[in-house]
């Protein structure tokens, strides 16, 4: 699988990628949980980018079940910034919620991401929204992520694929939190 975001050339060989899978060592047999997990990207290949996650989330132990259209939406705040391209992801897991994390954490360095300031743009973003109703607040990880609330580019390709869904501290499903939202930055691009 080729992960750079330049074409290869006859002098530089295209990046490769070694898989690593996050091992659930504290507990083997855990079963599989229902998780949700927005992408974006505003940098560089944008779709590349947000293909080169979905398979590198699988090659850690996150299997897809569902995956909502691509969207394109305005960087909230920034005016100067190129449009992101948005997807939700809906899957399965047996690692655990901070296992998880550091998985896309590890996949966001692995396609460049920089952080050179807050909300610079990104070539991946790769956030975890919902671990089945699981709620935590630590230093690292809050779930379910704290704005999913109020960010119609999280909530719209995530009611297209969960309507239903509850959100499991408000008690709103994500079709009743869309109605609370400004939509009309957001846009299905594929």
């Amino acid at each position: 699988m080729q992960l750079s975001s330049r074409s290869p050339s006859p002098t530089r060989p295209a990046k490769r990628l070694k898989s690593r899978r996050f091992s659930s060592s504290s507990d083997p047999g855990r079963a599989p949980v229902h998780v949700y997990i927005a992408l974006g990207s505003n940098w560089g290949r944008r779709e590349g980018f947000l293909t080169k996650a979905r398979m590198l989330l699988e090659a850690q132990g996150v299997r897809i079940l569902n995956a909502s259209s691509i969207y394109r939406t305005f960087p909230e705040g920034f005016r100067f910034q190129p449009s992101f391209l948005n997807q939700v992801l809906a899957a399965e897991t047996s690692l655990s919620p901070l296992e998880l994390l550091e998985a896309s954490k590890q996949i966001e360095l692995r396609l460049n991401r920089i952080r050179p300031f807050p909300n610079a743009p990104r070539t991946i973003d790769i956030d975890l929204l919902f671990y089945n109703n699981v709620v935590m607040d630590t230093p690292t990880l809050t779930l379910p992520h704290p704005r999913v609330a109020e960010r119609a580019f999280v909530l719209v390709p995530l009611a297209e694929i969960a309507p239903r869904m509850r959100h499991p501290v408000l008690g709103l499903s994500v079709t009743q939190m869309l109605s609370k939202v400004d939509t009309s930055w957001v846009r299905r691009w594929r």
